[in-house]
């Protein structure tokens, strides 16, 4: 379920997001460099009132999504000018439950923006930032600091999910495993999410980039 062809089969929540993608070490040319490709994205607002695949899930995440005050302390916290570039589609089930809580978080420190692009323009970031197993996946998110370098990622899910889908996917049925995985997330609430992202910007600020297998 990787190529977007089974786009109609992707729909129906499935393990992973994936995007077209050339075999490992085969990158498709950067057509344009992050920080345009960044100027050129849309708001979180903007990327939702468009989305029409999961749009139910995009409305109740965003519409639950807070950010506990211990992590919103630490991002208030730290120093200098932010961007999230987010490359994401509206269809994807890992999109839909981590972004919004991304946004949220956006929302309530200044000090931090966000833009979506579609795999259509940022194709090339996920081929350049795949997941562990080799994947180029949605979504992806590329930290970028105020010069417009990339100084950090989170790609597809966070840690403590792939985790728990590597232990518990040969023990489920491919339905057990979707009502589980959807359990997971709805306790977890987007923490993992936020939490990850928060540490990208705290290594960031530390001098130690943080990103997955590229």
């Amino acid at each position: 379920m990787i190529a977007l062809a089974l786009a109609g089969v992707l729909l129906s929540d499935p393990a992973v997001c994936g995007v077209a993608s050339s075999p490992r070490g085969v990158f498709f040319a950067a057509p344009d460099s992050l920080e345009r490709l960044y100027a050129r994205g849309r708001s979180f607002k903007q990327f939702l009132a468009a989305a029409r695949a999961r749009r139910e899930t995009w409305l109740d995440n965003s519409a639950r999504a807070v950010v506990p005050d211990r992590l919103l302390a630490r991002a208030r916290a730290i120093p200098g000018r932010w961007h999230l570039l987010v490359v994401a589609e509206d269809w994807c089930g890992d999109s839909a439950n981590t972004i919004p809580y991304l946004a949220r978080l956006v929302d309530s420190v200044p000090s931090v923006e966000l833009r979506i692009v579609s795999t259509r323009d940022g194709r090339w970031v996920t081929e350049r930032h795949r997941t562990p197993d080799g994947r180029a996946a949605t979504p992806t998110v590329i930290l970028l600091d105020s010069t417009g370098a990339a100084v950090g990622c989170f790609v597809e899910r966070p840690a403590a999910l792939r985790e728990w889908l590597s232990v518990n996917r040969p023990r489920l049925s491919e339905h057990q495993l979707q009502q589980a995985r959807a359990a997971w997330r709805r306790k977890d609430a987007g923490q993992s999410t936020v939490r990850e992202v928060v540490e990208l910007l705290e290594a960031a600020v530390q001098g130690k980039p943080q990103c997955g297998p590229t």
